[in-house]
């Protein structure tokens, strides 16, 4: 009775290993396996690591041939040194980069066929200088004239954004409308603050609502197009409003109307090194670069300066850019450049990586 019963036990194991190794891989281990292999791995290396999830070695060695075997993988590899070949590329811009001096040049009343040459069409950030003296808003604009003139004016304002560490991402939450005139007093009693501010994104409803300020700002005609009439996003808050690290999609000019704005810029290139996660943006702090958690950035350019009133701040398009007001700020920003513009149509339509 002993042998018989040992007997079946040995058969019943037997059948469950045979069981085990015809089962199929859950797609996760498929996917885990596939990737590993395109980033180098040797298949001796994978086995160890299925085994002591559970999988049988019979299924591992089979799951791993199939994925040698496998034209999905073929492909996908031959893409993937394609991919390769463009990174050597971007490599070679970032280093050209580092031959550039880490201060962002000033140029006093630089004409529109330098700026194209020197600056637009090479992707490369500058600071222009004396093209806003003659702009009304330079002397009449601060909190006391807007609620002089514009108090009862309802607008849109970015509010409880201190309680909320995504709050660029989510910024559609934080649109909140109140009259201009108690934003204004707002911004001029709170102090140092990121809790609230006027932002681009709340254009859609400011631009009516304050349809006379566009009188008082320079349209800028060497650079901007001047069809359709005045243009700007206006951007107005306290000391210690933060945008943080993020790119956008498009070439931009900040034009600085009062107070200082400190920024901290990294080249397009970089992208491979600034941890992007989602969108345009990447977690990375601008105020305190976190090399352990982050350690890629160590090998990555950040050039900084402060925008001072009268001075606008060209940044090219995809550049890395951290923003934080000294003051209590205004800006005026535009994208209606005389030249190609348009980058946003290619962007990858998959925004989460």
């Amino acid at each position: 009775m002993a042998a018989v019963s040992t007997f079946g036990v040995k058969q019943k194991q037997q059948q469950e290993q045979q069981q085990q190794q015809e089962q199929e891989l859950s797609r996760e281990w498929r996917s885990w396996i596939a990737e590993n292999l395109m980033l180098g791995s040797h298949p001796s290396a994978l086995m160890p690591v299925l085994q002591q999830a559970g999988i049988a070695e019979a299924l591992a060695r089979r799951e791993v041939e199939l994925a040698l075997q496998s034209p999905y993988l073929a492909g996908a590899v031959r893409l993937s040194n394609r991919l390769a070949k463009r990174d050597w590329v971007i490599d070679i811009q970032r280093k050209l980069n580092h031959l550039r001096t880490p201060e962002i040049p000033r140029r006093d009343k630089l004409s529109a066929q330098e700026f194209l040459d020197e600056y637009y069409s090479t992707n490369q950030p500058v600071i222009i200088t004396g093209m806003m003296d003659d702009w009304p808003a330079i002397a009449k604009w601060s909190p006391a004239y807007f609620r002089e003139y514009y108090a009862q004016r309802e607008v849109e304002v970015q509010f409880g954004r201190e309680a909320d560490a995504q709050y660029e991402m989510n910024s559609v939450a934080h649109k909140r409308k109140m009259a201009f005139g108690e934003y204004a007093s707002l911004v001029e009693s709170s102090g140092a603050t990121n809790d609230f501010y006027m932002t681009a994104n709340n254009n859609s409803q400011n631009r009516q609502a304050l349809r006379e300020l566009w009188d008082d700002i320079g349209q800028l005609p060497e650079y901007l197009r001047q069809d359709g009439g005045p243009t700007g996003f206006l951007w107005f808050g306290p000391a210690g409003t933060v945008t943080p690290f993020h790119h956008d999609l498009t070439n931009n000019f900040m034009a600085q109307v009062k107070g200082r704005k400190r920024l901290r810029i990294m080249a397009a290139c970089e992208v491979a090194r600034v941890y992007n996660q989602r969108h345009c943006f990447t977690p990375v702090d601008g105020r305190d670069i976190d090399l352990r958690r982050y350690p890629l950035m160590a090998d990555v350019q950040v050039r900084e300066c402060v925008l001072a009133p009268g001075e606008i701040l060209f940044l090219p398009v995809g550049c890395w850019h951290f923003v934080e007001a000294l003051d209590v700020s205004m800006t005026v920003a535009f994208t209606n450049f005389k030249w190609d513009n348009d980058f946003y149509s290619k962007y990858p339509s998959n925004h989460d990586f």
